[in-house]
């Protein structure tokens, strides 16, 4: 009996690959998916913000000079923040529309999100390990920091002045953001990145561009950029090292929970760098 599903499961559009190229770096997408990816994205964070400010004043009631000034408001960063939880659930719908027309493979095992192989021990022994690099790796940057603090308010320190901002905050930061940012990055760009350019590059680019992404919030504090790409950089290094999405999104996750821990610690405590 002949099948008709080849063992490759990418359509015949796909990228061809040269060989020795590893599987994991095998996605039936390439430069023109990226492409249409940024500009995409590029429009509907500026339609997206724009709804959301003009539903916040006709429907809610909110000022339009808090959300549309140049200051940050607390209407404002509600807006901000809940702009971005939609344009993370619009990139998910992209990507998901993307490979459904590309391969019949379930959508997170083709996008990167592969069950992880330990090389030795459970695979509960390997998750609890890479959430504690996480937590490690947040201690190690938020004492670097320490030393490269800006004297200048940062912007995002401007959008968390009041509790619902950092509750919102803390909501995309631990349950959406590395879900979404691993997806995007390590799922997404570095397999593209790689497969052109080799595996060290694929690394430090898609690193490089995890941590400008960020640049808005951290802008006048160049040496919390500077970590925060240092910070991509290792994510990615683990996506390639384990060949998995699974992997880079437990240490994310360690990395930002123990990050929001210490940030409300500081705010209780009051205290000030």
């Amino acid at each position: 009996m002949t099948h008709n599903l080849p063992d490759d499961p990418l359509s015949p559009s796909a990228p061809q690959f040269r060989v020795g190229i590893s599987d994991d770096l095998r996605v039936p997408w390439g430069w023109t998916e990226v492409a249409l990816f940024v500009i995409l994205g590029v429009i509907g964070s500026v339609v997206v913000t724009w709804g959301a400010a003009e539903i916040a004043v006709r429907f809610f009631g909110a000022n339009s000079i808090d959300v549309f000034g140049m200051t940050m408001s607390t209407a404002k960063s509600v807006v901000v923040l809940i702009s971005q939880a939609i344009l993370d659930g619009l990139a998910i719908l992209y990507l998901y529309l993307m490979l459904l027309a590309r391969t019949p493979a379930p959508f997170w095992e083709a996008i990167g999100w592969r069950e992880m192989r330990p090389r030795s021990g459970k695979i509960r022994d390997s998750a609890l390990q890479l959430l504690a690099g996480g937590a490690v790796l947040a201690v190690v940057v938020s004492f670097a920091g320490g030393f490269l603090n800006s004297k200048e308010t940062l912007p995002i320190e401007q959008l968390l002045q009041a509790r619902v901002s950092i509750l919102l905050f803390g909501i995309l930061g631990v349950l959406v953001a590395p879900l979404v940012e691993e997806t995007i990055f390590r799922g997404f760009l570095y397999p593209v990145i790689a497969r052109r350019l080799g595996i060290a590059a694929g690394i430090a680019i898609t690193g490089t561009l995890f941590g400008l992404m960020h640049a808005a919030q951290l802008w006048g504090g160049w040496g919390q950029i500077a970590l925060l790409i240092l910070v991509g950089v290792v994510l990615t290094w683990v996506r390639a090292r384990t060949g998995t999405v699974a992997a880079s999104y437990l240490v994310h996750l360690g990395y930002n929970g123990l990050q929001l821990v210490g940030y409300l610690i500081y705010l209780v405590s009051g205290s000030h760098h």
